[in-house]
């Protein structure tokens, strides 16, 4: 009785690490630096200002989520909250447009990107790294002759810069970003749109024969993809009031480290959700931590393109593992059949 029990609480135990293992390392790497640097790192301005900046990376990280669930990438994510930033702030600075309309424009203009993405890839064929790498750079392109490379600037309304306010001790940005990401949970995990895109990435023929037909739902991912890159957009507008085309391309890195990162949590070997923005905040939480022990400049750099080989790594290993065992399981249930 006691094996049985001591067997059934190891098994516990391994279950919650594997489930809850980028959280777990997340609070663990939190209370690490607090002890080591308890003067600067558990302050209330330091959590608000990870919580704040990441909000925009958990939005980037979000759309490249959709469509990796349904089997291809979107590279133009960086490229894409370049444009949109500089445009929110130009829309409003240099062309004088109110801010509520200047919204609703970038929020069409990102889908529309993210139409043009998909279009290529599902009615012209041309594999989503390709195309979206192309026009990911046609974006930057277009970026830097809007701003003819300089910085685009001026008076903002008032209600545009209270985006980035605070409600209580929490960013607003952070707050809109939780909204955005419990409708996704929602969507991802209750809604048969979710379960379709999970379906596309695990076996695009079968879920043809099944009746749900990869280019509509393929599009449809790409075209959510666009939005959420505008959403993070006009966050990012509102927290550096200004636009450059230096900001945006290094989102790339981090956001599919994220995502890909975030497959080794909660639902092991598919993009999900919490585990997206539990892997984005510890890798925030770590580079904070190591920047304010006077790590040099080439260290964030570095360690993001080491977790995204990492996440990569370890994306593929857990999918292994999991095709492994479904085959184990219909090896299991075939034997059954025939005694």
């Amino acid at each position: 009785m006691g094996k049985n029990t001591n067997v059934k609480k190891g098994w516990f135990l391994s279950h919650i690490l594997t489930k809850y293992n980028l959280p777990i390392i997340l609070v663990l790497m939190f209370l690490v630096f607090s002890i080591m640097l308890p003067n600067s790192f558990p302050t209330l301005f330091n959590v608000k200002s990870i919580l704040n900046y990441q909000s925009v990376v958990v939005l980037l990280a979000l759309a490249v989520m959709i469509p990796i669930a349904a089997g291809h990438f979107d590279l133009s994510v960086g490229y894409n909250v370049c444009l949109l930033h500089i445009l929110t702030i130009g829309l409003i600075t240099k062309q004088g447009l109110p801010w509520p309309l200047v919204i609703v424009i970038v929020l069409a203009t990102g889908s529309l990107i993210g139409f043009i993405s998909g279009v290529l890839v599902t009615r012209i064929g041309i594999d989503s790294f390709i195309a979206t790498l192309g026009v990911g750079n046609l974006l930057y392109g277009l970026a830097f002759w809007y701003s003819d490379g300089k910085q685009v600037l001026g008076e903002l309304p008032e209600g545009f810069t209270k985006i980035n306010s605070s409600v209580g001790i929490l960013p607003t940005t952070f707050l809109i970003m939780v909204l955005v990401a419990i409708i996704i949970y929602i969507v991802m995990e209750y809604l048969p749109v979710g379960r379709f895109f999970y379906f596309l990435g695990a076996n695009a023929d079968a879920a043809n024969l099944s009746g749900i037909s990869p280019k509509k739902y393929l599009l449809l991912a790409f075209v959510s993809s666009g939005f959420l890159t505008a959403v993070s957009a006009v966050l990012l507008a509102s927290i550096f009031r200004v636009g450059q085309v230096s900001v945006g391309p290094d989102y790339l890195m981090n956001s599919f480290a994220g995502a890909l990162m975030g497959s080794v949590a909660f639902k092991a070997g598919k993009v999900n959700v919490p585990g997206t923005i539990s892997a984005v905040l510890l890798m925030a939480t770590v580079v904070a931590g190591l920047q304010q022990m006077g790590a040099s400049y080439f260290v964030e750099p570095l360690f993001n393109g080491g977790m995204l080989i990492l996440a990569v790594s370890l994306a593929a290993i857990t999918e292994r593992k999991r095709a492994t065992k479904v085959k184990e399981e219909k090896v299991r249930e075939i034997r059954k059949r025939r005694e």
